[in-house]
């Protein structure tokens, strides 16, 4: 969905400022704004400028230079199509415009499958990232860390649940629970996760949204949340987020496997970052969703 970008959407003066600031990055003015669909944290919108180009401006309180990083780490590092950058600082971000929609079909699922298979067989010394990264505008801490599942407890699990006690959004009883299972992580009686072969590289943030495709195929991976990672944790966003159906998980499986115990299990582990993530941002709905997927694993 695209709306014009004008005096009714946002006032004139901050309309003219963000005109002169793509003016003063890529030296062409706009011809028109259009907002784009998404910007759940700040605002997305398509730029048509004098010289037939058109690029995609993004604007916010996060600092938008991390996203540029991790866009550029993706593309020099891996096949994934994502959007150039052209320019970055923490308040503006331009990319390259890339036509497609957000409506994925079965080909598209099995294309996405190839593309995160792929770039899941990029490996690291460890698990983590060169630094901190962000989910919408929350931190990922990222220190190198050699096992998996102390990673996923301290600086995911736990370093979220803290920051959303701090903010007041999570309920003291549910942080509780959280802290229950993440005590428990690493007891392989509970068999809650388990260590992977190698770290993988991820996108981080694969959901219908940040999936740009047209005919058949997917054309851009959008706004990531970047580290290495279990790969597990990628699949088990794109199966909470309903992002992709079957047939993305029968062809994932068919390139690199999915071990036995993910879908019954270790995916509703995986879960819980996110979910906490959302209580943090949202609230609502994504409470009730957080308590139920904690009494799914039993605690």
């Amino acid at each position: 969905m695209r709306d014009r970008f004008d005096a009714d959407d946002c006032n004139s003066a901050a309309s003219s400022d963000l005109e002169r600031r793509i003016t003063d990055a890529v030296g062409t003015a706009p011809t028109a704004l259009t907002r784009l669909e998404g910007g759940m944290i700040g605002s997305v919108v398509r730029a048509d400028l004098a010289d037939g180009r058109a690029v995609v401006a993004k604007v916010g309180e996060t600092p938008l230079e991390v996203e540029a990083h991790m866009l550029g780490y993706l593309s020099a590092r891996s096949a994934l199509p994502v959007p150039e950058v052209y320019h970055a600082s923490d308040d503006l971000l331009l990319l390259e415009y890339v036509d497609g929609d957000t409506a994925h079909d079965g080909a598209v699922a099995v294309d996405a499958a190839d593309h995160l298979a792929a770039l899941h067989d990029r490996s690291a010394r460890g698990f983590g990232f060169e630094r901190d990264t962000l989910t919408g505008p929350v931190r990922q801490p990222n220190p190198w860390t050699e096992s998996w599942v102390e990673f996923y407890r301290d600086h995911r699990l736990r370093h979220v649940a803290r920051v959303a006690n701090e903010d007041g959004a999570l309920p003291d009883e549910l942080g509780r629970r959280l802290e229950a299972v993440a005590a428990d992580l690493a007891d392989d009686a509970q068999e809650l996760l388990a260590e992977p072969d190698a770290p993988g590289l991820i996108h981080g943030d694969v959901w219908t949204t940040n999936v740009l495709s047209s005919d058949g195929e997917v054309r851009a991976f959008l706004d990531p949340a970047t580290y290495y990672a279990n790969p597990e944790i990628e699949l088990a966003y794109v199966d909470w987020t309903a992002t992709f159906g079957e047939a993305f998980f029968d062809r994932y499986d068919e390139r690199r496997g999915i071990a036995d115990g993910f879908f019954e299990r270790r995916r509703y582990v995986y879960r819980l970052y996110p979910l906490v993530v959302h209580v943090l941002c949202f609230g609502g709905r994504y409470v009730g969703e957080l308590e139920a997927t904690l009494e799914r694993l039993g605690y």
